[in-house]
């Protein structure tokens, strides 16, 4: 059974849209609308899709695999304690542009200065830098990344999904991120949970005020929390907090996450009563799809679903493979002739490849799977669709990768 239109801590309007994108042409490559007001108009989505029950299931797996309705706006804000936040969010109709980060950008300088390869190290993706915002109210999603990761790192989801009609907030956490995994670490696996509360914060207070992008813009009584590895376990212990509504965790699980034995899986009841989505790759060497993740989808309360995608690796879930030749900033210093640096940091080599080199597909076959399930089960969750869209057992066999799903209420 798919999980229910809405999420049993909070009640969300009943909007009755089926929002297809396939069906109403309503996004384009470019994650740019033919729309001129500030909101585009689902009416025409919501009378064409009456119901998706004899649409083909090919139709319904591919329905958020392209850019929602929204131009993408993008803008920078920095927490209390000096981490960065980026926020992504829906833009006005007439927003246009791009915007990207380069991954040398968050080495230390003295490591920056020694990566002069010309090789690509830069991702690009459509959004209007401090575009002005739709109008509307939002649903928020609060993403953590990934050990030796950034905030931009998942920029192919979290700009996909501000095109869907949500604000997307994530952090940088200074325990992990990958400036500091080459420094000096500061802090640790609380701070990282706390750092994700306080990026909800701060869009709560910018909601607040007048003259802000958001301002009017952000829902905080619907709340998600999407993580990546490491950002996987952050998003569990953010989901305690009675603001955060259930989490997405990819890559990731809960099996360490509690006591003093970090190899000791908590019990059900030291887990959050809320809904939860594992999503992972069955070729993941980082963390193992079958031992963490299928394990912690096991444990959890529902209800809960599982995707388990074959071809995929580690960094099927982050940018990072479309860089440096293939392999990130483990390509950029490769070709920068940084190879004996890296060979005395094999945990860094391993996970900066996991996902990216064969026998793991390239990473744009896995992508729009992604997209389409994460978009398809937040928008079930924040009310947009009275049930999440092609997501579940029954279209395993629709996407371009092999895929295993199960479902538990």
């Amino acid at each position: 059974m798919l999980f229910a239109s809405s999420l049993s801590s909070r009640r969300f309007p009943a909007l009755a849209i089926a929002s297809v994108c396939f069906l109403a042409a309503c996004g384009s490559d470019s994650g740019g609308s033919e729309t001129t007001s500030g909101s585009p108009d689902t009416t025409a989505v919501a009378d064409e899709v009456a119901t998706t029950s004899t649409t083909p299931l090919s139709e319904l797996a591919t329905a958020y695999t392209r850019p929602g309705p929204y131009p993408v706006g993008v803008t920078s804000y920095v927490l209390e304690g000096g981490n960065e936040v980026e926020v992504w969010y829906p833009a006005v109709a007439t927003t246009t542009g791009s915007d990207s980060y380069d991954v040398r950008d968050f080495v230390p300088p003295a490591i920056r200065d020694l990566l002069t390869a010309d090789v690509p190290a830069v991702f690009t993706y459509p959004a209007g830098r401090d575009a002005e915002a739709a109008d509307g109210s939002f649903p928020v999603v609060l993403f953590s990344h990934g050990f030796s990761g950034f905030r931009f790192q998942s920029t192919f989801l979290t700009a996909h999904l501000a095109s869907w009609g949500m604000i997307v907030a994530a952090p940088d956490h200074w325990s992990r991120d990958l400036f500091h995994t080459l420094s000096t670490p500061i802090g640790d696996r609380a701070s990282a949970v706390t750092e994700l509360l306080a990026t909800l914060d701060l869009v709560t207070a910018e909601n607040a005020k007048p003259d802000s992008l958001l301002a009017e813009r952000v829902d905080t009584e619907r709340v998600i929390a999407l993580g990546h590895s490491a950002g996987g376990g952050t998003v569990v212990q953010a989901a305690f907090d009675d603001r955060v509504d259930g989490y997405i965790s990819m890559a990731s699980g809960v099996i360490s996450l509690s006591g003093s034995d970090e190899n000791a899986p908590p019990t059900t009841a030291e887990l959050p009563a809320k809904p939860s989505f594992f999503i992972a790759g069955a070729l993941d060497q980082v963390v193992s799809a079958e031992d963490v993740t299928r394990a912690s989808y096991e444990l959890v309360p529902g209800p809960s679903l599982l995707w388990i995608i074959e071809g995929v690796g580690h960094n099927g879930f982050d940018d990072f493979c479309t860089l440096g030749g293939g392999t990130g900033i483990i390509g950029v210093a490769e070709a920068s002739g940084l190879g004996p640096l890296l060979e005395a940091q094999p945990q860094l080599r391993r996970l900066g490849e996991d996902g990216c080199l064969p026998p793991a597909e390239p990473v744009e076959i896995g992508f729009p799977m992604i997209r389409h399930a994460i978009t398809a089960q937040l928008r079930a969750w924040f009310g947009d669709d009275a049930e999440a869209i092609g997501i579940g057992p029954d279209v395993m066999s629709s996407y371009d990768l092999a895929v295993e799903i199960a479902t538990k209420d």
